[in-house]
């Protein structure tokens, strides 16, 4: 049998690593955005659609932390040093870290089950909250698998495979859409049922991609046994884990709040303390699929980038001219490609959520709210996409400290201020987005000023190139957003009632205004020679 390739391999590009996973991560999340569609037009903002909302949250939750953040975070360094130094360590540490991990997660769901099903069955009959809680015990063994699909992510990131990971998710993304067809489509099963076929569909994707990932990594590494030399990278990767996880997930913490704080009616009923509740039973659903509208671009560019160049600062974390000109990089393609994402999302967010959500089962008041949710996060997808870059700049330093502290002031914020906004007339769940923007918004600030002071201590942050790069972008969001701006003005949005579903002139509306902004933007990158294009495009860095 031939030997796993555990001998260190040569260091990606930068641009290259990039490419490969947003071309991947482009088509995961293109799946992933006809499943939320499919979902919303299925469940509907209805009260199965916010129950399935609220059970998917907990597992999905993971999936991110996990599989784009933490986990990473605190297993990457320490598994790329050893695949530096001593390749036969790094094969009992990825071991040891992989059979623990799965462990811990195992138990976690064997004890949540079970506390979701003494909370079911002690609570006071409530037919709706029993549904949630059966379709939540349903989905969480998904978590362990998923986790475990992030520590062979990892390996195959640091041996310059990115296309396995990124391409995992398109096994939940097909799964499920097909399952949800399949049942309600073809077979006429009633969204009751179908939310639960879809929730076992979740479950076998998870099976899959475990299966993918370990079959893709076998080339990479031979799983030893004995652990007693890997004990200290153990114990340095268990000291990192509990601040990645906040460090990187505030984003994901923030949306579980937010989760939590939509689904009250749902979890205890229609007022707090005796007072009216300002949120509805279709708030979870509303705000559910709507964060899936503006986590594709954050998802597709802005983890992208973060999730590629995280292992080239690991690598750099010991010469400083190479770590800063890293960063410089990331920052500026994260800020090319957020800055339009945002002013893009802001534009068309009424044609966007109302060509994708509004359905049999959607209802016109429901894609409304929606667009008002979209408009509070479209806000802040260039400063989410720059948070991920900065806290792993932060781990690959080996400073988990910093982004904690900063994230627990973020997280503290945001929570605030959805208690605070959620009372305000007219912003119900549109409040939990305007919390969450304003919180990643100054946690950005913060960061960028302590990686200045804590990282760069002899160099800018932002550098003369880097400074034109920012001007550029800025100018040619504008430039895109008076494209799109034009093209929706000339081009009114058709009259629309409640009985109405997706009108063919607003898909005509909406794919104009897209089109004219995509060509707008590049067109302008062309003429302004940026280089963040031509990284994206080359195949090397030079």
């Amino acid at each position: 049998m031939t030997e796993p390739e555990t001998r260190p391999q040569p260091a990606p590009s930068f641009f290259g690593a990039v490419r490969v996973v947003a071309v991947f991560t482009l088509l995961s999340r293109f799946l992933g955005l006809i499943r939320d569609v499919v979902m919303a037009r299925v469940l509907g903002d209805t009260v199965v659609g916010s129950a399935f909302a609220f059970a998917f949250l907990i597992p999905n939750l993971f999936r991110r932390l996990f599989g784009e953040g933490a986990l990473t975070a605190a297993f990457l360094p320490e598994y790329a040093s050893l695949v530096e130094k001593d390749p036969e360590l790094s094969n009992r540490f990825a071991t040891l870290a992989f059979s623990l991990l799965f462990l811990l997660t195992g138990v976690i769901t064997v004890v949540g089950i079970a506390v979701l099903f003494l909370i079911r069955e002690l609570s006071p009959e409530n037919p709706d909250r029993a549904y949630m809680l059966t379709l939540a015990m349903v989905m969480l063994p998904y978590m362990p698998l998923i986790c475990a699909v992030a520590v062979t992510g990892a390996i195959l990131q640091v041996h310059g495979r990115f296309a396995p990971m990124a391409a995992a998710p398109l096994l939940l993304n097909a799964i499920t859409i097909g399952a949800a067809l399949l049942a309600y489509a073809v077979f006429r099963i009633n969204a009751t049922s179908t939310a639960f076929i879809v929730a076992i569909a979740v479950v076998c994707s998870g099976v899959l991609q475990l299966a993918w990932t370990l079959f893709s990594v076998r080339r990479y590494i031979a799983w030893r046994r004995g652990f007693a030399s890997v004990r200290e990278p153990a114990r340095r990767m268990a000291r990192r884990f509990g601040p990645a996880l906040l460090g990187l997930g505030t984003l994901q913490l923030n949306t579980l709040l937010d989760g939590v704080i939509a689904a009250w009616p749902l979890l205890v009923g229609p007022t707090i303390l005796g007072i009216a509740y300002p949120l509805d039973e279709a708030s979870n659903a509303i705000l559910t699929y709507t964060q899936r509208l503006y986590q594709f671009p954050l998802g597709v560019f802005g983890i992208a980038v973060a999730t590629a160049v995280f292992p080239l600062l690991s690598r750099a974390a010991d010469r400083p001219a190479e770590f800063a000109d890293t960063l410089r990089r990331g920052l500026r393609l994260s800020l090319y490609i957020g800055l339009p994402a945002s002013a893009g999302l802001f534009l068309v967010r009424d044609d966007l959520t109302f060509v994708l959500l509004r359905g049999e089962n959607f209802s016109l008041e429901g894609a409304t709210r929606a667009a008002s949710v979209l408009m509070g996060y479209s806000l802040a997808v260039w400063a989410y996409s720059a948070n991920q870059l900065f806290v792993r700049a932060f781990y690959a330093r080996g400073d988990t400290v910093t982004p904690v502290k900063v994230a627990l002031g973020a997280m503290l914020v945001n929570l605030a201020l959805n208690l605070t906004l959620i009372w305000v007339p007219g912003l119900r769940e549109g409040a939990l987005a305007w919390s969450t923007a304003i919180s990643a918004t100054l946690q950005m600030v913060v960061l960028a000023r302590l990686t200045r002071s804590k990282l760069l201590p002899d160099a800018p942050l932002l550098d003369a190139d880097t400074r034109r790069s920012v001007a550029r972008s800025l100018a040619l969001t504008v430039a895109m957003s008076a494209g799109v701006g034009a093209t929706l003005w000339l081009f009114p949005a058709p009259p629309v009632g409640e009985g109405d579903l997706t009108h063919p002139l607003s898909i005509a509306r909406l794919a104009s205004a897209v089109g004219v902004g995509g060509v707008a933007y590049l067109a302008m990158s062309v003429a302004l020679k940026a280089p963040e294009l031509r990284w994206l495009l080359q195949r090397s860095a030079r």
